[in-house]
């Protein structure tokens, strides 16, 4: 994979002493970020290869694998899509022990191993879920992704959600008549509680870094008060309709670099689906880019995040698509960067949000004010 170095992705050759935390965004030909706002310097924007936070080395371009579906793709699809990915250059795979109850992480495993790829240069990213907060279940959470897998650490493990549900005796997730999880309320509240059990398995080696995912800026803030090991990402949503500007501005301001899953539009579970209408892939300005580069619609958004030094993790389970998503890094003009980047608004106050759990939860756990529930 260009622009990475023999030491592979998870460590970079630089990393700084424990305590001096930074975010380096590689300065790339004419690349050139010179605020958290995306000004730029210059007239052309091309994205980084990789990011450096707090000495992981993360890859700017990753597959996600959220939610397989054999019925649609076919047993073995995880499998198939990332011997894809890692084939054309992919070398950062998102993955969940949710995601297929397990399933996704043990095809990733079969993938990295019959590629042929030494495990060392394969950045993987998996997940703390919902019903394993108890500081007593979350090494319980990643022993079991480490089993999927096949591995005996994982790169970036990640708080999926702040809130807790509460758990069946075998991990399983209690309902209510229908069917939505039932929250484990003071659980939730205590997320930075969890965190110190995180942050003992980066002590222990079976995680290298950890951080957080669908974080808002009133629970990123609460959370950097007490943290011993700093968070060095926050997956959140994040895309051309919904930019995320204020929160993405205070994770860099905090040197915690910033993921976004669903970056072409996102298709949540039906009970999350919080936009209607068309998303960005549809957007006639972003189409009319595309055609001036020679380049497809998510090949133009994703290059956009990445210039405004954000990773993605696009998931999908066709091979075209897949070598087609990762070919997302060419130069960005000024002004078309400035258009994308103001579709919603110049502070992106017009962005909708396409993973909506308000009415699935009963509680909004993305609200950028104060902290629900």
């Amino acid at each position: 994979m260009r622009g990475l170095p023999s030491d592979g992705p998870g460590i970079s050759a630089s990393a700084r002493e424990p305590g001096t935390p930074r975010i380096e965004i590689p300065r790339l030909h004419l690349v050139s970020v010179a605020s958290l706002t995306c000004r730029i310097k210059v007239k052309l924007m091309i994205p980084p290869e990789y990011f450096e936070v707090n000495g992981a080395r993360i890859p700017s371009r990753g597959l996600g694998t959220f939610q397989p579906d054999p019925k649609k793709y076919g047993p073995d699809s995880v499998k198939r899509s990332v011997l894809a990915a890692l084939r054309a250059g992919y070398r950062h795979i998102d993955t969940s022990l949710r995601y297929g109850d397990g399933q996704g992480e043990r095809e990733i495993g079969d993938a990295i191993r019959e590629s042929g790829i030494p495990r060392e240069e394969v950045f993987i990213v998996s997940k703390l879920e919902n019903v394993y907060h108890a500081p007593e279940d979350v090494e319980v959470n990643i022993d079991i992704s480490l089993k999927n897998l096949g591995f005996d650490y994982i790169d970036l493990f990640i708080m999926h959600f702040p809130y807790a549900y509460k758990k069946t005796k075998d991990y399983g997730t209690e309902r209510d008549a229908q069917g939505r999880p039932a929250i484990d309320v003071e659980l939730s509240r205590s997320f930075d509680v969890t965190w110190k059990a995180m942050e003992r398995l980066v002590d222990i080696g079976k995680a290298k870094f950890i951080g957080l995912s669908n974080f808002s800026s009133p629970k990123v803030k609460r959370l950097l008060q007490t943290a011993r090991i700093k968070p060095i990402c926050n997956q959140v949503e994040c895309h051309p309709y919904f930019p995320q500007k204020g929160l993405v501005e205070l994770c860099n301001q905090n040197n915690i670099h910033v993921t976004a899953f669903g970056p072409l539009g996102c298709v949540p579970i039906p009970a999350l689906v919080g936009r209607t209408g068309p998303g960005p892939l549809e957007d006639r300005s972003i189409a009319m880019i595309a055609e001036k580069h020679s380049r497809t619609p998510a090949q133009v958004i994703l290059c956009h995040l990445l210039c405004r030094g954000i990773s993605v993790i696009p998931k999908s389970n066709t091979e075209k698509r897949i070598i087609e998503n990762f070919d997302c890094i060419f130069d960005l003009s000024e002004d078309d960067f400035r258009h994308i980047d103001e579709l919603m608004g110049p502070n992106g106050e017009r962005g909708i949000r396409n993973f909506n759990s308000l009415e699935y939860l009963g509680f909004d756990n993305y609200n950028e004010e104060f902290e629900e529930p």
